[in-house]
């Protein structure tokens, strides 16, 4: 997520061993979401802040939840756009939170790469195994929800564990419900004012905008998708500035 690591990520998009060089399993069917979403509800705050020791406690159902995701690759011979969209931003969100406890207590999810796991960022961190394909954080975030989707929305969905973030949403997603959801995060991230800072003659944004703003620009200026979502609109004159983005864990 630090600007350097995005653009390596994106220059390795075509090139990742957890993606496009495997076959994608065409036997699993969608799975449910309705443990994840009772976890969520029970352990994260409106507010987006993360009981982990809660969740320590209730391990065994996050692991249950966790082995539906392993079981079941999504595929578009039996899954919608919607059904794969749900999952992978969920698969994102629920292994972040078993990557913190693997690692609980800590300060912060930048904490755990390095001499611990060898790797250079936690999200090179390959612990994710679906199906017999191996992924790491980043092949979830890059090589599949920004490569294969094209939506810039997923920015306010997958949470990386810190306090700059997007925050954890206390519900799962649900293909029923994604693009309404999407458009909830979008709208509730944009007008936090711990994150943004939105008046009509400045904007302090978060970098998300500027680590991603090729993301958010493909069909459209960042001041248009900014004032989509945004209760105080912008201009092309309205000067733009980004936020210190703060890494600690968000509990």
């Amino acid at each position: 997520m630090k600007i350097i690591h995005v653009i390596l990520a994106s220059l390795a998009l075509f090139l990742s061993p957890g993606c496009s060089s495997q076959k994608i399993p065409n036997d699993s069917k969608p799975i449910n979401h309705e443990l994840w979403d009772a976890l969520l509800k029970k352990h994260v705050s409106a507010d987006g802040h993360v009981n982990y020791t809660g969740f320590k406690k209730d391990l065994s159902q996050l692991n249950t939840y966790l082995d539906l995701l392993r079981k079941g690759h999504p595929n578009q011979e039996n899954w919608s756009r919607e059904q794969r969209l749900a999952y992978w931003i969920n698969a994102y969100n629920a292994f972040t939170v078993d990557l913190i406890l693997r690692n609980y207590p800590c300060k912060s999810i930048k904490d755990l790469g390095g001499a611990i796991y060898k790797v250079n960022t936690p999200w090179d961190i390959r612990f994710i195994t679906i199906q017999g394909i191996t992924y790491d954080l980043n092949n979830i975030e890059h090589d599949i929800l920004r490569k294969e989707f094209n939506e810039p929305r997923i920015h306010f969905a997958i949470n990386c564990a810190s306090v700059s973030c997007p925050v954890l949403r206390n519900e799962a997603y649900t293909a029923e419900k994604v693009n309404a959801q999407l458009d909830s995060a979008a709208k509730g991230f944009i007008n936090d004012p711990t994150r943004n800072k939105i008046t009509s003659s400045s904007a302090e944004l978060s970098k998300i905008f500027t680590w991603f703003k090729g993301d958010f620009t493909k069909k459209e200026s960042l001041v248009s998708f900014i004032n989509r979502y945004s209760n105080t609109k912008i201009s092309d004159k309205t000067q733009i500035n980004y936020l210190d983005y703060n890494w600690l864990l968000n509990e």
